[in-house]
């Protein structure tokens, strides 16, 4: 079975809380995010999560319009980017405080919303 997005916010919440694993792993995240290069696409991260799967199909479907119209837009400049083969200016890469998790909070709420139900279906009742 796949990780849930509520597994790995669990697994980051606890490498940020350890200072051991913070010290070492946060660089290392941050110079991977660097070499990516989605940001000079004009992406954000969660305009890359993968949408072929149930969870993130009712993710969108909860996001609001005009944040649902601004990610199509991101992506559509990205692929237009990406088939000229150049990069954005400058001025209109995504800076590290514009990229902010705006999708995860309707995942990680549609996971519990799924969990719930599953516990709901598979309720036993004792005498």
């Amino acid at each position: 079975m796949p990780q849930s997005f509520t597994s790995i916010v669990k697994i980051g919440d606890y490498i940020l809380n350890s200072p051991v694993l913070s010290k070492i792993l946060v660089p290392v995240a941050r110079q991977y995010v660097n070499l990516s290069g989605y940001r000079k696409l004009g992406l954000r991260f969660d305009d890359l999560i993968a949408e072929e799967n149930p969870v993130m199909q009712k993710a969108l479907k909860r996001l609001p319009e005009d944040e649902s119209y601004a990610r199509v837009f991101r992506i559509i400049r990205a692929h237009q980017t990406e088939l000229t083969h150049h990069l954005l200016p400058e001025s209109q890469w995504i800076k590290p405080k514009e990229d902010v998790p705006f999708l995860l909070p309707y995942i990680l709420e549609v996971e519990a919303a799924n969990k719930e139900k599953e516990e709901l279906d598979n309720l036993e009742v004792s005498k």
